[in-house]
């Protein structure tokens, strides 16, 4: 009995109980319901006999109980200190039981309530911790859609405070090892120095925030050290720059990014650094465009107090862009929700989502938004009045030019890989889509997919998986396309028109 209660657990002792009695044997509450039975199905006599025998248990004050019905004899005994009076009850139930039934059912009784202690103990642990990823799944998702201030109220009663700046790593742990035993890695790695969050869209992805100071002493210039990974093959690192706190959305990107290029690098860690994000190099000349085409969405005013609102349907927006498919897993809703939530969107903005030009310029416009809240609030400085009205204008000022050159220099370049240049042609004249790529190269989806799994390593960027680099890649082309003719020359010659 000892043995059983060390080894396996309540569920063990109850089942060996059951089999060395020959009866129905259960733990039930204080009302006389089922909290743990060693079987399954049990006759209707059995339950009123322990809704009976705990009542009376209850009721006497007294520690155990017999009760015969005539057809079928419990035996109750109340588990836990005398104290305990809501405690749980053991209930042994079956035929006219031999006379050593009450002694082995006695004796079992402390074991027995050490282990309800100890199982209660884990399951209270388990909904704890379930509680706690689920506060910082929820911090995650407010710094993922830019409202700071009401991450920082929830995240006030956890530990550690919020980074800021910090830098977002995406960790990629092999199938089988789940979100929770990931994150426990983690936390065993870091300890409290960072935010260590299970990724509500990629089960096998754990998002760190961590502060700059943690930075490793192993080789690696990054915030995180190499042993954060498991030894086990297919373990990866994708760390972002230094960003600020309310551009975690950027950073989570640039996370992701990296560790696109960490899968195909044998110390299995990459860091994002390669040119300026185009919000930042376009938040100047873009962010009157940008309000102007979100402007109907802002005003939004939804006719029936249950439908999405201005901000539901902005957060639905911001999702779908980098989650795509799988937006509905992060923002807990269904995915026909999601679709109806699109719908509502497109015609409010005029755009089509279906187009790969309407999503960059979708994408465009509220990361430049997100990135310009509270740098001018109020109406717009003068010095902003001759800004750009269209996408076009914005794209082609200089600065995004000079921007798109460089972000195109893996398929501009001489060292380019041959038909590089072609491929990315194609897959964003068709939307980004995989089989009609396929289809217009003339060769088999697996053989498009290999394509654009070179140009990911090319650009550092992840192209299959959301987030994904598309949308940007179309809008550095789209500028090069509006630069003057030599310019223009040279992008054709590389992408085509």
């Amino acid at each position: 009995m000892h043995r059983l209660a060390h080894t396996g657990g309540t569920k063990a002792l109850l089942h060996w109980l059951s089999v060395r009695s020959s009866t129905w044997t259960a733990i039930v509450d204080a009302a006389g319901a089922v909290l743990l039975a060693c079987r399954q199905h049990f006759t209707r006599m059995a339950a009123e006999l322990a809704v009976l025998g705990a009542a009376e248990l209850t009721s006497r004050g007294v520690r155990s109980v017999v009760l015969d019905s005539g057809e079928s004899i419990a035996l109750i005994y109340a588990l836990g200190v005398s104290s305990d009076a809501d405690g749980p009850i053991l209930v042994a139930i079956g035929d006219r039981p031999d006379t050593g039934l009450p002694t082995l059912l006695a004796d079992a009784v402390v074991p027995l309530t050490l282990c309800w202690k100890a199982d209660e103990a884990e399951r209270e642990r388990r909904r704890v911790e379930l509680a706690d990823a689920r506060a910082r799944e929820a911090v995650l998702h407010l710094l993922m859609t830019g409202q700071v201030p009401a991450a920082h109220q929830i995240a006030s009663v956890l530990r550690p405070s919020l980074p800021d700046p910090l830098h977002v790593c995406v960790i990629e742990y092999p199938a089988g090892l789940r979100a929770g035993e990931a994150a426990r890695l983690c936390a065993g790695t870091l300890g409290r120095r960072a935010w260590i969050i299970p990724c509500p869209v990629y089960s096998r992805h754990v998002i760190v925030l961590a502060p700059p100071a943690a930075a490793s002493t192993g080789g690696h210039t990054g915030p995180l050290p190499l042993d954060i990974t498991p030894s086990a093959d297919g373990c990866f690192v994708g760390v972002s720059e230094e960003v600020p706190l309310g551009e975690t959305a950027a950073g989570y990107a640039q996370a992701f990014h990296a560790l696109a290029v960490a899968r195909r690098r044998t110390d299995r860690y990459a860091r994002f650094g390669t040119g300026s994000e185009l919000a930042l190099v376009a938040r100047a000349d873009g962010a009157v465009w940008a309000e102007t085409l979100l402007a109907p969405l802002r005003a939004y005013t939804p006719g029936r107090p249950q439908d999405p609102d201005s901000h539901e349907l902005t957060v639905t927006a911001q999702s779908w862009l980098n989650f795509g498919s799988r937006a509905a897993r992060c923002l807990k809703v269904h995915r026909n929700t999601v679709a109806v939530r699109l719908r509502r969107i497109e015609e409010l903005l005029e755009l089509d989502l279906g187009t790969l030009p309407d999503q960059a310029a979708l994408s465009l416009a509220l990361r430049l938004t997100s990135a310009h809240q509270g740098h001018w609030p109020g109406p717009v400085p003068e010095a902003a009045t001759n800004a750009p009205r269209s996408l076009d204008g914005v794209l082609a000022q200089p600065s995004i030019r000079q921007w798109a050159g460089h972000f195109l220099r893996p398929v501009t370049s001489a060292a380019a890989p041959a038909g590089a240049a072609e491929t990315l042609r194609v897959w964003l004249d068709h939307d980004g889509q995989l089989k009609a790529t396929a289809a217009a190269l003339g060769i088999s989806v697996p053989g498009a997919r290999k394509r654009l799994v070179r140009l990911e390593a090319a650009f550092e960027r992840s192209l299959l998986q959301a987030p994904s680099a598309q949308r940007d890649l179309w809008l550095a082309r789209r500028s090069m396309e509006l630069a003057p003719r030599k310019a223009s020359a040279l992008c054709g010659s590389a992408i085509g028109e």
